[in-house]
């Protein structure tokens, strides 16, 4: 992916879709777009449909609604065959782009207290990336999915931050302890450390209840998402085994 930065999503996103759809339409190629859920904000967070509407908040979420803006333009003038996929925050034994990964599972390896932004006892929806990659496989191949938008596939039963790291901590055998990063914090860091400066216009979305909400695939699909504890389970397991 981009760099985690606005001035760089403001120069290479834009451009990036623009030539993305206009191959497709060219060649005649159907486009599935995995997308996250930066283009819903604010209080619309608290449960998250494919009807929600677009209310961007942050730059980054005023950009990714610019991206999808064209793929649906396009699509509903009957140019593209597309899907926008959602996915909301995310985790797996693959650590690289996981937030949840880098502020829990690093902090209780290294035998330091998990870490959660703003508020420890909100509910924050997570998707376990093997369901949210069979997800956006099932639906490319299945030619009524297109010209719409879907949520991928995430266990309905969102936790709070304080469970998220009371699963991890369990499986791991280690006390699940918690420290919450208050906004405060990131606006002063942020002078400092570039990618703070870049999260606190995300913050809105630890802030109040995430709520992700995958009923129209499941029901669609007639798919089981992977409980979240089994999805902790697999992830550590397969950590402690090397593999992934």
């Amino acid at each position: 992916g981009f760099p985690y930065s606005k001035k760089v999503w403001r120069k290479v996103w834009p451009p990036l879709i623009k030539n993305v759809v206009d191959a497709c339409i060219k060649n005649g190629s159907k486009l599935v777009f995995f997308d996250n859920v930066y283009v819903i904000g604010g209080d619309n967070v608290k449960h998250i449909t494919e009807s929600s509407p677009v209310s961007p908040v942050s730059v980054k979420g005023k950009i990714r609604a610019e991206a999808e803006s064209y793929i649906i333009d396009n699509s509903e003038s009957g140019k593209l065959d597309a899907i926008i996929a959602r996915s909301p925050d995310f985790f797996s034994a693959d650590k690289a782009n996981s937030i949840m990964m880098n502020i829990v599972y690093d902090n209780l390896k290294k035998g330091k207290k998990a870490q959660w932004f703003c508020n420890a006892d909100l509910i924050h929806s997570m998707g376990y990336v093997p369901d949210l990659a069979k997800g956006t496989a099932k639906l490319g191949n299945m030619p009524e999915a297109y010209n719409q938008i879907w949520n991928l596939p995430v266990d309905k039963n969102a936790l709070t931050g304080r469970q998220w790291v009371k699963l991890f901590a369990d499986e791991m055998n280690v006390p699940d302890a918690v420290k919450v990063l208050p906004a405060w914090l990131f606006k002063v860091s942020g002078l400092f450390v570039p990618l703070l400066k870049e999260m606190v216009e995300m913050l809105y979305q630890f802030d109040r209840d995430y709520y992700f909400d995958s009923s129209k695939f499941v029901k669609k699909i007639n798919y089981t998402p992977t409980s979240n504890e089994e999805a902790v389970r697999q992830t550590v397991v397969s950590l402690k085994s090397g593999t992934i």
